[in-house]
């Protein structure tokens, strides 16, 4: 039976964090047209072979990742464990395709854990249910790189016998690396979910050997679905949040009694989530603000992606992104973290989040002259200032106000542009009850 109570512990510090940065990274970085290169293409393994035999990553180091992530404003990070292609990043005792056998030749992902914990930011572990290196992994589906292969079928493959290897990694990323505060799976397809992945098993195994760790909604669905997370009656395998890909809901989620439900955008910053050399489509850090207060002002989280190259690093269009977001976040954290929807409709000029008795009016289209404060009576108690610089809000509205009684206005001054053209925040504590 699903536990609410549990449920809305486990979830508390994750609505508290609201951004995070998800990192795929792995032997697509090599042919670097993104990780999905092998599907796409049609690629044999034996094409992809050499990417392994020569992936040695001279530039790696998890601590820059976690330092950028960290100035970013981030406050946690997933990283790919083992993504479609089946290349583990880890050392598991249960294959030999892993970055250990590589020149590479390290641990990745206890590096990673390491590295990220050290700058105090919580830890999530990518794992792909899909397996294209796996012989008992089903080659004739939608999916599998071999699909279209003369003569390929899925005879004589014991799908079990994949099951069982799946359930032993997951098993070892559980028992070996300490904490870990997100499982990240992905994803369900076609008749690949729910029991197909032996679900119910799989979370008992992991919630034992990890309490308190959050779980997506992919063992029953994908980037584009739900599960019965949103039905009102969960089952046992409906994971913690629902993570919407490439897209942020638009109006939020809730469940079938109309309660909001946890929620996780995943997001790229160029058009590929692993690394891809001809992709410059990079989204400007602006942008990239907006659609996080957006995600905030819906009662949603947003994990923002980085691709690192095949040498290991953050590309450097991705570190000037990060770094400007940084410099926002820095002014401006207060009205994101532990913040959610304001109950007050979303206004003109941009959006509003709420912690507490305290409002945030985010600025993204100056109005003429005075803004009109939604949801704030005239004459009630407040104290209201901009998040950039600490100073008081100038509240006289003069002879503007005559016209619209009951309106609380804010005195923008004399220049029409605002002080920070992504998003001017302005905080409104209210000093009396309503």
């Amino acid at each position: 039976m699903f536990d609410q109570k549990a449920y809305e512990q486990r979830v508390q510090w994750f609505k508290e964090a609201r951004f995070g940065m998800f990192i795929h990274w792995g032997l697509y970085a090599l042919p670097a047209r993104g990780e999905w290169v092998r599907s796409i293409e049609r690629m044999p393994e034996s094409e992809y072979l050499p990417y392994f035999r020569s992936f040695s990553a001279p530039d790696f180091d998890p601590k820059a990742w976690a330092k950028a992530a960290k100035a970013a404003g981030m406050k946690y990070a997933v990283l790919t464990a083992k993504h479609h292609d089946g290349f583990c990043l880890f050392d598991s005792q249960y294959t030999d395709y892993k970055a250990t056998n590589t020149p590479f030749g390290r641990d990745a992902v206890r590096e990673f854990l390491d590295a990220f914990r050290a700058e105090g930011l919580r830890v999530g572990l990518y794992y792909s249910l899909l397996d294209w290196h796996h012989p008992d992994y089903p080659h004739a589906d939608a999916h599998h790189p071999d699909r279209e292969q003369p003569g390929v079928t899925n005879e004589g493959r014991d799908f079990d016998r994949y099951l069982d290897y799946m359930h032993a990694q997951i098993r070892e990323l559980c028992t070996n690396y300490g904490k870990i505060d997100i499982f990240w799976f992905d994803f369900s397809y076609d008749q690949m979910k729910g029991e197909a992945w032996r679900a119910t098993k799989l979370v008992r195994m992991v919630r034992s050997l990890q309490p308190g760790v959050l779980i997506d909604n992919r063992l029953e669905g994908s980037g584009e679905g739900f599960g019965s997370l949103l039905s009102g009656a969960p089952s046992e395998y409906s994971g913690d949040f629902v993570c919407p890909e490439q897209i942020i809901p638009p109006q939020g989620i809730q469940d079938a009694n109309g309660r909001d439900v946890t929620w996780e955008a995943c997001v790229t910053m160029n058009n590929n989530w692993g690394y891809c050399a001809q992709d410059h489509c990079f989204k400007p850090a602006s942008m990239l603000i907006r659609k996080l207060v957006e995600c905030v002002s819906k009662g949603g989280n947003f994990l923002l992606n980085v691709g690192p190259d095949e040498r290991g690093r953050i590309p450097a269009e991705s570190q000037a992104i990060l770094k400007e977001i940084g410099q926002w976040m820095d002014k401006n954290g207060e009205s994101i973290y532990g913040c959610g929807k304001a109950g007050i409709p979303k206004p003109e000029y941009g959006r509003l989040t709420r912690r507490g008795n305290t409002l945030y009016y985010h600025l993204m289209d100056a109005p003429i002259g005075y803004m009109a404060l939604d949801g704030i009576r005239f004459g009630e108690k407040i104290h209201a200032y901009w998040l950039h610089n600490g100073q008081d809000a100038n509240m006289d509205a003069g002879w503007v106000q005559g016209g619209y009684p009951g309106v609380t206005f804010v005195n923008l001054g004399p220049n029409p542009v605002l002080p920070d053209p992504a998003d001017t925040v302005l905080a409104v504590e209210r000093l009396e009850h309503n």
